[in-house]
């Protein structure tokens, strides 16, 4: 009346078969993430090229450069034990390098402030972006140009036209406004753009050399 139960074959509790079926299933696993990443790896870089393009418009104006600007990079070796190189974007008119842009960063009230900032040939900010922060809302958050304008107030500063006491916030004897409950985030990205200015300084003939081959102790091109 009733039907023999199915007897389970009896390799399948044999520990090798065990071993093999989830190596079996993890090797596909793994060819399915890898699948997945070469279809989205271009798609990926295309869109980290857009958003850095759109970073980049905002400290370089279009009006100062007739190249595109991820054509031409420098990388800046670590200036002390510690730090990081840079990668600098160089804008070009009228065949001059007319200004540069590249990133800088602090410590801020809830962890690392990063911005890139664009410098004029004549050593004057262009204009400054924060990139990422992890600020308070509400308080630090008003280094970010759609939150407040005052990332803008370093438009025109230099080290010749701000004196090393102005490059902080008036709460320390400086030129720039601290914000009500959260003097360390601004006070944070000043020291980045003050330190961001010395860079161009120390830097200035390596990064305005006109060729590659003209840079001074071998600058190098990120293509």
């Amino acid at each position: 009346m009733f039907g023999h139960a199915v007897l389970e074959p009896s390799y399948r509790k044999r520990t090798a078969y065990q071993a093999m079926l989830l190596g079996g299933i993890a090797t596909l696993a793994s060819a399915v993430l890898v699948l997945g990443d070469m279809e989205t790896r271009d798609t990926i870089a295309l869109r980290h090229a857009e958003d850095l393009k759109a970073s980049l418009s905002q400290v370089l104006p279009d009006a100062i450069h007739d190249n595109d600007l991820l054509s031409d990079v420098l990388t800046l070796p670590p200036s002390q034990a510690g730090s990081k190189s840079v990668k600098v974007y160089r804008a070009h008119l009228d065949n001059q390098i007319s200004a540069v842009a590249y990133q800088v960063s602090s410590n801020g009230y809830a962890g690392p402030i990063t911005c890139i900032m664009g410098v004029a040939a004549n050593g004057k900010i262009l204009g400054v972006r924060v990139l990422a922060h992890a600020e308070t809302p509400g308080l630090g958050d008003k280094i970010e140009i759609a939150r407040d304008n005052w990332i803008t107030s370093f438009n025109g500063r230099s080290l010749v036209n701000t004196s090393s006491q102005q490059w902080q916030v008036k709460k320390d004897g400086g030129e720039f406004d601290q914000f009500t409950g959260a003097t360390i985030t601004p006070r944070a990205v000043v020291k980045a753009v003050h330190e961001g200015l010395a860079l161009f300084d120390a830097n200035r003939v390596k990064l305005l050399a006109q060729k590659l081959e003209d840079t001074p102790e071998g600058g190098t091109s990120d293509e």
